[in-house]
């Protein structure tokens, strides 16, 4: 079983070697590929070191999977010559989510719809991951209407740029900007760039992505997300609107039966959920549950996940894990 693990120098990239290895993925023989001025560097894995190729040397090789998080253009350019050889592309970038063709995976919910023709299939993005994964048993048992969602999300979702935006920020020192703004002791409501509607392209991901995954575009969406100078996680206040009523209780009961899902939700011993605590952590942690008294059969609920982790690169691995022990590849 050969992997490659393209962009393999990066943020998520390093993540999902971590992540093959704690899994303890079967791997013959990894791939690691990353741009030309990497090229030749070395990695390590499992304690071995690897020597980085070049996009054209890793397909030549013809790996079983290649895992992506090297940006939509570069997947948009190879994923294709990829899959024309055979490989499985399991991509971190937004290229493919919305092809029609494309299946979008959170493994827990739809992994059963993959096949072996499915030569390209897209990760979520991590925002919606997250959250899908928490409404995905309560979308089966009440039927969700309406989504409210405000995200506060971590900078590492910006990439290395961010992180050491706010390293300097906070050392006082200047140096090179990933947003238009200082992110030390302050938030931005503007995630990605902003759509022709005035909502930014990651609010947008929330609306289409959730659809998607949870196959009902019935489900009515509307988001704001906001950077704020965390390292840790994402976290995401959530308003749903159901079509039917429910317990808390059993809604409690659900989540905490549900894989990949932890519920910390007791405020009498201020236990809830907090990207520091999320960190490093797969699960999605969920809490604050109550009811919105405002509006018929509403909830409101907390969720929190580590976006490097089950945002990105575990979902990744976790597709490749079911398409090896499912034979799809």
């Amino acid at each position: 079983m050969n992997i490659a693990v393209v962009g393999v120098t990066g943020m998520v990239g390093q993540v999902m070697l971590q992540v093959l290895e704690e899994r303890n993925i079967p791997i013959s023989n990894l791939i690691p590929v990353a741009s030309e001025k990497s090229v030749g560097s070395e990695i390590t894995f499992k304690g071995k070191q690897y020597k980085v190729v070049s996009m054209k040397q890793a397909i030549e090789m013809k790996p079983a999977i290649a895992l992506f998080s090297a940006g939509g253009n570069v997947s948009l350019k190879y994923a294709p010559e990829f899959a024309a050889v055979g490989t499985t592309v399991i991509d971190n970038s937004s290229a493919f989510r919305m092809d029609a063709d494309k299946r979008l995976i959170v493994p827990e919910i739809n992994a059963h719809t993959l096949t072996k023709d499915d030569k390209i299939i897209a990760n979520p993005n991590c925002s919606t991951i997250q959250m899908v994964l928490a409404l995905s048993p309560l979308h089966k048992e009440y039927r969700i209407k309406r989504l409210v969602v405000s995200t506060y999300q971590s900078i590492t979702g910006t990439g290395v740029k961010a992180v050491q935006q706010l390293e300097n920020e906070y050392v006082g020192k200047k140096g090179e900007m990933a947003y238009p703004y200082q992110i030390h002791r302050n938030a931005l409501p503007h995630c990605d760039v902003f759509e022709d509607n005035l909502y930014t392209k990651e609010e947008m991901k929330l609306v289409r992505e959730t659809q998607k995954i949870l196959n009902d575009n019935t489900v009515a969406v509307t988001a704001t997300a906001v950077r704020i100078p965390v390292v840790g996680g994402h976290s995401e206040s959530v308003n749903v609107e159901f079509r039917s009523d429910f317990d808390v209780k059993d809604v409690r009961r659900l989540l905490s039966q549900t894989d990949g899902v932890t519920v910390q939700d007791n405020v009498d011993v201020n236990n809830y959920p907090m990207p520091l605590m999320a960190h490093g952590k797969d699960d999605v942690f969920v809490g604050r549950i109550r009811r919105d008294h405002s509006q018929e059969n509403s909830l409101n609920m907390w969720i929190v996940a580590d976006n490097l982790r089950k945002g990105a690169a575990t979902n990744a691995v976790q597709i490749a894990q079911y398409l090896i022990e499912n034979k799809l590849v």
